[in-house]
């Protein structure tokens, strides 16, 4: 017998390979069908997109932009609407309207007038970030976004053709200069011509008019260790640089005009050196572009003003771009505005910014003609002080001329303690913020009062120190201020109708009389809002208006009541999340001289 054994085969049945291709063919036109489903909806989309009929309707992005630049910015919005620029399913449409900047700044913060100012805008262009500063440090939470710099223009000197002429061939000048210049008796003797007398330059209000801001602040800039700035609010509370601010001040023509504009016009208007008060004013370079050219007033000026660059470091007007936030924004106008800002940037449109007389990286093309300007080149800009000491500079000016007579309401209720930020209370924000303006000012009287409940003989309130001068009474108003701590309950209505009823008694003629309260909580005792305002009613006399403005601290305050009494009395409410925006608060409320 064979040993071997029989090998056996196993036999396997296979699947049937015609069911396996007709899934695969069913899953490819499954597949084909959802892809091409799928682009067809794009495709769809973007065709409604460029019809005009997006799928929620059209959306308005309106764009308040400073006069000098809103022209540019509406042809580049126009050039933007070409590409029917879709968010969320909106057509955006964008609307730009040229409004002057402190329109913006106190509609936003005070009450928006559609009457005047059509409807609130999403966006804002300004010349300056000190206008979004000023903007922040009366309500932050305004600010949308981070503001972001599409342009440049630098700050000249406008003189007529002869002035002009002896400051460029003579020995030149830096805006550290000015101050000496200025005040010395015949200041055109530094330029050769000791026959014009006094040197004077007209510097309007900088809280309204950023190019004079920028001047001060590039004058003062001299203090900083290699004289480039930045100026800081410890430099403000130095001698030399409170005396550098006292001789600027203490220079101004008698009759200082009260924008840069007019300014402008009376120097045309008088083109005799000093024939209009003044010799000179601080300009942007865009601004005398335009008003060489009649692009406002539609009528250019017999006899242009010439821009003089001065030596050093120049300030620089930046043009911001700020979204702006609030219930009247929604997510397509945020995103909107976020897409015409980078719009904006684009090469091609940084042009036509450029040749609207702005400064931009893109190009170095000039409009022409510009009479008057010589676009010199930009090697060296002054570094920007931050946002709280641009407020503190302003202020500091405002109240070196002894213009105002200003007392202090502090809210020393308990709940003043509670945590302010970074690990300090209110009241110690409070007290810093007090303390410096203290220390920086220049002139100008100050009191101080505080307010809780039964503090004084069961009154709620109680003075500390008598408005009186800044500088004589200096010590004892920070003693004052160190003292301030919390207490008891919150009688806001009852102090300040015993405090505006003292400060219309006692009210100083000629000059800003004004209260500033800083509180954090609602009234919770003594009079009621109606009574209170029954009070400051009958305590009101003619030629003796007294200001009330409210700094209110918290993140949510009781907004309308406080805008109540500010609005009724001719101030403003200004509101800051936690103590950290007392300071500069208080410095916008001090730089405002109106």
């Amino acid at each position: 017998m064979s040993r071997h054994r029989a090998l056996r085969t196993k036999v396997r049945r296979g699947i049937a390979k015609w069911p396996v291709a007709i899934v695969g063919v069913v899953v490819l036109l499954l597949l084909g069908y959802f892809a091409w489903t799928w682009v067809a909806g794009i495709v769809d989309r973007r065709a409604a997109a460029v019809a005009g009929d997006c799928r929620e309707g059209d959306a308005v992005l309106r764009v308040a932009a400073a006069p000098s630049v809103a022209e540019a910015v509406r042809e580049v919005a126009r050039a933007w609407a070409k590409q029917r620029p879709v968010v969320y399913d909106h057509c955006i449409r964008p609307e730009v309207q040229a409004i002057d900047s402190e329109l913006v700044l106190e509609g936003l913060t005070q009450g928006w007038d559609e009457g005047k100012l059509n409807a609130k805008p999403h966006a804002w262009v300004t010349d300056s970030t000190l206008w979004a500063n000023r903007l922040a440090a009366q309500d932050r939470a305004l600010i949308g976004a981070q503001p972001q710099s599409i342009a440049a223009s630098p700050v000249l000197l406008a003189l007529p053709q002869d002035a002009a002429s002896a400051v460029q061939s003579g020995a030149g000048f830096r805006w550290t200069d000015l101050p000496d210049i200025t005040a010395a008796a015949g200041g055109w003797q530094r330029f050769g011509k000791p026959e014009w007398g006094d040197f004077k330059v007209a510097m309007p209000d900088p809280a309204a008019n950023a190019a004079t801001a920028m001047a001060v602040q590039s004058a003062l800039a001299g203090a900083s260790p290699d004289g480039k700035g930045p100026v800081t609010t410890d430099m403000l509370a130095l001698d030399p640089v409170k005396a550098t601010l006292g001789k600027l001040t203490a220079s101004k023509p008698a009759q200082t005009p009260a924008s840069t504009w007019e300014a402008l016009s009376l120097l045309a208007d008088k083109p005799e050196v000093n024939a209009a008060g003044f010799s000179a004013v601080p300009v942007f370079e865009v601004d005398l572009y335009r008003y060489n050219t009649g692009k406002d007033s539609g009528t250019p000026p017999l006899q242009p003003l010439y821009g003089v660059a001065a030596g050093g470091p120049s300030p620089v007007a930046d043009y911001p771009f700020v979204p702006l936030a609030g219930d009247w924004v929604g997510e397509a106008q945020v995103r909107a505005a976020q897409a015409f800002r980078e719009f904006l940037l684009e090469p091609d449109q940084q042009k036509l910014l450029a040749a609207a007389g702005l400064r931009v990286d893109a190009t170095t093309e000039r409009p022409k003609p510009s009479p008057g300007i010589r676009w010199p080149t930009m090697t060296d800009k002054l570094v920007p002080a931050d946002a709280n000491t641009t407020q503190q500079i302003s202020a500091a000016w405002a109240t070196a001329d002894n213009g105002q007579v200003v007392t202090v309401l502090v809210d020393s209720s308990k709940s003043m303690g509670e945590p302010g930020g970074d690990g300090r209370s209110r009241i110690e924000w409070v007290r810093s913020a007090l303390s410096g303006q203290i220390n920086r000012s220049v002139s100008g009287s100050l009191g101080l009062w505080e307010f809780s409940s039964e503090l004084a003989g069961g009154k709620p309130y109680r003075q500390l120190v008598a408005p009186g001068p800044v500088v004589a009474r200096k010590q004892q108003l920070l003693d004052g201020v160190a003292g301030l701590k919390p207490q008891n309950a919150t009688f806001l209505y009852s102090s300040l109708a015993a405090l505006y009823k003292q400060a219309v008694t006692d009210f100083q003629a000629g000059k800003k009389n004004r209260i500033i309260v800083l509180t954090d909580s609602p009234n919770d005792g003594g009079l009621t809002l109606a009574q209170l305002k029954t009070e400051l009613a009958a305590a009101k006399q003619e030629g003796r208006e007294v200001a009330v403005s409210i700094i209110a601290i918290g993140p949510d305050p009781e907004r309308q009541p406080l805008s109540e009494i500010a609005r009724s009395t001719g101030g403003t409410l200004s509101v800051v999340e936690d103590g950290r925006g007392v300071d500069a608060a208080l410095g916008q409320l001090l730089s405002d001289s109106r």
